[in-house]
């Protein structure tokens, strides 16, 4: 890491405009600049190799490699990066994956003019960043059963709008089979019925909304 006095930071976004308004709101502030700029995962990857930023502020929801495969890559390679995760989604299930991958922060897009600076700065600091909200939401579901890839599957199936059968067709189980999945995903949803379910599983990041 670059041991200047200036913060340097790698903005990592699909989104042009969104990239452009966080490399003005950082380059105005002392001490800060953006180094560089990515807009998929690979870019990123490549960008931190080159350029070693301080900060990392990497979105999740990217074109090729996700945000989630760039941190996991970055802090592999480089295990003091530190890195503050960028989304517009509070789901608790997101939040949890990305501070397994190494994020060191995790911030609501929502929260960008309030927050970004001062966060930089914390997770800069060494300490680790995180909104109290979904952290509380975090401690309320830390003794839930997560949900297996597999119910996962059938989840995003079920969120299509498929039918038990064509579940089945499709993964290649028994009807049978697709039905035992759904009733352990509401009992571990706490869901009344598979739409209840569907609608749990986006808010808390089970599911991508894509």
């Amino acid at each position: 890491m670059n041991s200047s006095q200036s913060i340097r930071v790698l903005t990592v976004d699909d989104h042009p405009l969104l990239r452009e308004g966080i490399s003005g709101v950082v380059n105005a502030q002392p001490g800060m600049t953006v180094v560089a700029e990515a807009s998929d995962g690979d870019e990123a990857i490549l960008s931190f190799r080159t350029h070693l930023p301080d900060i990392t502020l990497m979105d999740l929801r990217l074109p090729k490699t996700s945000g989630i495969e760039a941190i996991v890559t970055i802090r592999k390679e480089f295990p003091a990066a530190r890195i503050i995760v960028l989304t517009t989604y509070a789901g608790d299930v997101q939040a949890l994956r990305a501070f397994k991958s190494g994020a060191s922060g995790y911030l609501l897009k929502s929260m960008l003019r309030a927050e970004l600076i001062d966060t930089i700065r914390r997770v800069h600091a060494g300490q680790r960043r995180i909104p109290p909200e979904i952290a509380a939401e975090m401690a309320e579901h830390a003794g839930d059963d997560i949900l297996s890839a597999r119910e996962i599957e059938v989840l995003r199936h079920v969120a299509a709008g498929n039918s038990n059968k064509i579940i089945a067709s499709n993964l290649t189980l028994s009807e049978h089979t697709v039905k035992g999945h759904i009733k352990n995903i509401l009992s571990k949803l706490g869901a009344s019925d598979r739409t209840h379910a569907v609608m749990i599983a986006l808010r808390r990041g089970f599911l991508d909304m894509g």
